[in-house]
């Protein structure tokens, strides 16, 4: 049974009350503590002391309740989430003012502690040898959280599929439920034919002024991010490749920030952080992101100028290594270098 947002409301914010009058019984702050909305969750504030607790995508919580933080002269942040608490807390150490990271356990409250990053596993070698129909049809072919797929301005169109005996193949489509419609009313096609046949249909959409539809609305941080990949002068930078999340993506309608690593026009490393609208997770996500890959490198948040939001900058600002905010101005979706090439056969592979 779903509750409606009122109840569900009422009964995470007397939840929090209890949290707090038993983690912090003997601090007088918090049996004064005011309640207030927070989207997912509940918070309450006494002076310049808040608690945030967060029920719903608590992976992207740190950003939100720092926003909340800042909104509200909140110097002292403690954040509650009963998932992804060490996740977080790695990422609050990120941050000057850094806030308190809480694990919730039934009724009790225990300080999380960072985790460390985990490289994951690879594909098969046989994948990576199934994709070549992929570089052939001049998609961008990345690899990211084990799989292997081929993406045409940041849009799945592919994706390399294997089986337990170590075979491996090519399913067309755009996300899981495309590939398996399209594997059943095209059955018998040619795999050139078929992933030429979507490509076509894909690049009629996702391109700069065409009307809008559901194929150019999809995946448009990842879009963002080919766009600065095919062309990093966009972003004063030489030479870029993209990496994998932190966390896998759900699927093609999950719009998360989306990184790429490499170097500026000076030489330095830098890790770039694509994102369309307003993210109030962006600061802390990218933080972590260069942390994974590059803890020395500038950090670099690239968005469209009209995204380019003041709470966007106050917590690239808060940062203990402060993050850059880089806004493209016009129509981020302009044609770029690559393009003529890549809807010519060219190909870009990204392993």
């Amino acid at each position: 049974m779903t509750l409606d947002p009122e109840r569900r409301a009422v009964l995470l914010g007397a939840k929090l009350r209890a949290l707090v009058a038993s983690g912090w019984a003997d601090d007088p702050r918090a049996s004064a503590g005011e309640p207030g909305v927070f989207p997912g969750g509940s918070t309450l504030r006494s002076g310049d002391t808040g608690w945030v607790l967060v029920d719903d995508d608590t992976h992207r919580a740190l950003g939100p309740a720092l926003a909340w933080a800042r909104q509200h002269d909140i110097r002292e942040l403690h954040l509650l989430v009963e998932q992804h608490a060490a996740l977080l807390s790695r990422r609050a150490a990120l941050f000057v003012r850094s806030p308190s990271v809480w694990l919730v356990s039934g009724a009790e409250v225990r300080a999380a502690e960072p985790e460390p990053h985990v490289a994951l596993p690879g594909p098969p070698v046989s994948w990576h040898d199934a994709a070549e129909p992929l570089r052939d049809a001049g998609l961008d072919v990345v690899v990211e959280h084990g799989e292997i797929t081929g993406e045409l301005l940041g849009l799945e169109v592919a994706r390399v599929v294997g089986d337990v005996d170590g075979s491996a193949w090519v399913e067309v489509g755009v996300g899981r439920h495309d590939r398996e419609a399209f594997a059943m009313l095209h059955a018998g096609r040619e795999p050139a034919e078929a992933l030429r046949t979507v490509i076509d249909t894909v690049d009629a959409h996702r391109r700069p002024g065409a009307p809008a539809h559901p194929l150019n609305r999809l995946a448009p941080s990842r879009w963002l991010r080919a766009r600065v990949v095919a062309d990093p002068a966009l972003v004063g930078a030489a030479d870029l490749r993209p990496v994998e999340g932190i966390l896998p993506r759900s699927g093609v309608k999950d719009a998360v920030p989306e990184a790429a690593v490499g170097v500026d026009d000076a030489g330095r490393p830098v890790v770039v952080v694509a994102s369309t609208g307003i993210d109030l997770d962006l600061v802390p996500t990218a933080a972590d992101l260069r942390l994974a890959y590059a803890p020395d490198a500038r950090l670099l948040l690239v968005v469209p100028e009209r995204d380019a939001h003041p709470v966007t900058r106050a917590l690239a600002a808060a940062l203990v290594a402060p993050a850059e905010v880089v806004a493209i101005p016009g129509d981020w979706r302009g044609s770029g270098p690559d393009d003529a090439a890549r809807r010519a056969g060219g190909t870009r592979s990204h392993e």
